[in-house]
């Protein structure tokens, strides 16, 4: 039975929920008996990430899949690299640090992304592939998660997806978002999940 481990975000700074948390509580309903699913959410910090993240690798799943959510998305993002860089929002670029002092440049994920954005949005769900997962702690999930599998010679796979916001998350403000249902989001995630089942 293949295993994945599927990872969410607590809420942070504006948002009193986080779409990706939203997102995998629709997609409980729809996880197949196929896949051993194990479910985790992660707080917005770098310190308490990567301990968790080194705790759950240990397990050596076949594929981590790390959920997070991007107010200036439209579509799921699948993000392809990963880079040795951990900044803020609003940080000075000369400020920022790096995720690991002895870790290469970049990784970039040996998932088939381009391939499940094109089946999303043949499945009628918007989707891209992205080459760039930002500077902050998405980003330092995807870099993370394969720089422990490679030190530690685990055979899992990972990949990180930016979601858009939520509507829920966005009924109060002044400003415009675009917005996917979290039922659409977790009807992505699923599709992902059957591909990862599959192959």
């Amino acid at each position: 039975m293949t295993s994945v481990l599927l990872t969410a975000f607590k809420s942070y700074g504006p948002w009193s929920s986080n779409s990706s948390w939203l997102a995998m509580v629709e997609l409980t309903k729809l996880i197949s008996e196929n896949l051993e699913v194990k479910t985790r959410l992660y707080s917005v910090d770098f310190k308490s990430l990567r301990k968790q993240l080194e705790l759950d690798l240990e397990q050596n799943f076949d594929v981590a899949l790390h959920l997070g959510q991007s107010p200036a998305a439209s579509s799921l993002q699948l993000e392809s690299i990963g880079l040795n860089v951990a900044g803020e929002s609003g940080q000075l670029s000369e400020n920022f640090t790096s995720l690991d002092a002895d870790g290469p440049v970049a990784y970039r994920s040996s998932l088939p992304l381009d391939q499940w954005a094109i089946q999303l949005r043949q499945a009628g769900i918007p989707a891209r592939l992205s080459y760039h997962a930002g500077t902050y702690l998405c980003n330092a999930t995807l870099y993370w998660s394969q720089r422990i599998g490679e030190v530690r010679e685990l055979e899992t796979q990972s990949a990180f997806v930016h979601l858009p916001l939520a509507p829920s998350q966005v009924l109060s403000l002044d400003k415009d978002y675009a917005t996917m249902s979290s039922e659409v989001a977790a009807r992505g995630i699923r599709l992902l999940l059957k591909e990862i089942e599959d192959h």
